[in-house]
């Protein structure tokens, strides 16, 4: 295996060659804040640094060095987008349901982009475009009906490449077509990240990574944290830890942690790099449990990754499954070596929807089900307008339900079995549309 990575691999991500989690600094927290933010990622940086612009003293606390966990970790692809798609919303609930959380979605993607604007953080922020690359024909025809559908109701556009033209958009042959989403877009989270946390600490968050919160005790005078580095006392306190959560239980017992797994290449020719992206957009397969991929926004290299929550123990073990994922994929790159392979924790949830909230004086947002990018800056913000009293308006992941099911702890003992239910489930989506598939373009619009 080792032949097959670069003299100079690396453990790590991608996105930390231009933007390495900070050194933690050496100092104790003080004693007392107006508000700790506990997690470090989109979430945590969003609510913190919009807490202390609202004159606000605030700590920000990561078990990790800042920026260490998924939001440096992910793959810097932006959509209005989560697990369950608007047709399964509207069946589930109706329309107008499905309306609003598309909305919002959308909301979400347009405030990545004028976040990274109005901060002046330079994170190769770019409207590329999408493409979904069908697993089976009958994925192509049932993402065709689900993005009509949404169009009808949002006017929000695509087109359906058949497997004949599918070069246009990948180049591969292990696909049945699939979907563009034109408006789709990408950034590099590393970059993002940095800028929000330097701007939060010249706002004048103190931050502190390598400390982590042992205990939370609530009571009528505010919020009592046990840390590694001492007790800190607050009057409410942010909970932004998405796959790393530990306390307090309640919340762990709501969150399924999974690891998910990416890779990069090493410099390929830009003419191969054109072949294998022709477009430059972001690619997604239709499956529940995705591959993906993507061209580095600051270097000729494939990004991608996938098999989320397989049981992968050590580097060469990731590298040879990334690598497996790749040649799947793009069989042309057998002799291209892998120079970065890394993983992390990202959280699902009972009901695969996002939840953001309050319970007592703690206020939340986790489970983001592979939408934490776009939906963290945004739930950060939301949560500190709640807390300084600016009211934000209504969101259809606010104070719902946050299910959980009997006797659960937080391990995720089941994850294999739920990863194969999802594969059953993908086979029989692609049987039962599989007939519309295979009708005439004419006859099936």
């Amino acid at each position: 295996m080792r032949a097959q990575l670069t003299q100079d691999f690396r453990f790590a991500p991608w996105w930390w060659e231009a933007a390495p989690p900070p050194q933690s600094r050496e100092d104790a927290p003080a004693s007392s804040y107006d508000h700790v933010v506990i997690g470090s990622g989109f979430t945590g940086v969003a609510a913190a640094l919009h807490l202390a612009r609202g004159g606000r003293s605030v700590a920000l606390l990561d078990a990790e060095r800042i920026g260490a966990g998924a939001s440096r970790r992910n793959a810097g692809f932006i959509g209005r987008v989560m697990k369950k798609s608007f047709g399964d919303v509207a069946d589930a609930r109706d329309e107008a349901c499905a309306r609003r959380t598309y909305q919002e979605l959308h909301a979400a993607y347009e405030d990545v982009f004028a976040l990274a604007h109005e901060e002046g953080i330079a994170c190769h922020a770019a409207r590329c475009g999408r493409f979904i690359a069908a697993t089976a024909p009958g994925h192509r025809a049932w993402l065709d009906a689900d993005l009509a559908r949404m169009k009808a109701a949002l006017g929000h556009d695509y087109a359906i490449l058949d497997p004949q033209h599918q070069h246009a958009a990948i180049g591969s042959n292990h696909y049945h077509g699939g979907a563009i989403i034109p408006d789709s877009g990408s950034i590099h989270p590393g970059l993002l990240h940095q800028g929000l946390i330097d701007r939060a600490i010249a706002a004048g968050v103190a931050a502190f990574g390598e400390t982590r919160v042992n205990e939370i005790h609530e009571s009528d005078q505010g919020v009592r944290l046990e840390t590694t580095r001492g007790e800190i006392t607050a009057r409410e306190v942010v909970l932004a830890t998405n796959g790393y959560t530990q306390h307090p239980g309640w919340f762990k017992r709501r969150l399924v942690p999974f690891r998910a797994f990416m890779a990069t290449t090493e410099p390929l020719d830009p003419a191969l790099l054109d072949e294998l992206i022709p477009q430059g957009r972001t690619i997604i397969d239709s499956n529940t449990n995705i591959d993906f991929f993507r061209r580095a926004p600051d270097a000729p290299r494939l990004i991608f990754g996938g098999a989320t929550a397989e049981k992968l123990a050590g580097e060469e073990a990731i590298a040879a499954r990334m690598r497996k994922i790749m040649l799947k994929a793009f069989p042309q790159l057998e002799d291209v070596r892998l120079s970065h392979v890394w993983d992390g924790y990202c959280a699902g949830t009972f009901d695969m929807k996002p939840h953001v909230g309050q319970r007592g004086r703690l206020h939340y947002a986790l489970g983001y089900n592979f939408a934490g990018v776009a939906l963290g800056c945004r739930f950060g913000k939301r949560i500190a307008d709640r807390i300084l009293g600016n009211e934000p308006g209504p969101s259809v992941f606010d104070g719902t339900a946050f299910p959980t099911m009997p006797l659960y702890t937080g391990h995720p003992w089941f994850i294999g079995a739920a990863m194969r239910y999802f594969a059953w489930r993908d086979a029989g989506l692609a049987k039962r549309w599989d007939a519309a598939a295979h009708r005439p373009v004419d006859a099936a619009a």
